[in-house]
């Protein structure tokens, strides 16, 4: 009798649904200050996770999602940025 192998789930700071890890954006705040898409999931530093949606996105920002998960405010310009990063992940 073999084991199952158990999935990460992960919540999303915008719909606040629990998902699969490898089906959600990693957002990453590094040990420089800065806010980053992580790719592959496996960079240093603290994490939130959203879903692969520009609506989830404008949730998170509309409720703060990103400042709570992070513990620190977040300036519109890096909102603008991760805008941009979400929206060019989402056209491929």
């Amino acid at each position: 009798m073999g084991q199952t192998k158990k999935v990460p789930l992960r919540k999303c700071i915008g719909c606040q649904e629990m998902k699969n890890k490898r089906e959600m954006l990693r957002i990453l705040h590094t040990p420089e200050d800065e806010l980053v898409i992580d790719t592959t999931g496996r960079k240093n530093g603290r994490g939130a996770y959203l879903c692969f949606s520009m609506e989830c996105f404008e949730k998170a920002v509309k409720s703060k999602g990103l400042e709570r998960s992070f513990k620190m405010s977040i300036s519109p310009a890096v909102y603008e940025s991760l805008k941009k990063e979400i929206e060019s992940i989402e056209t491929r």
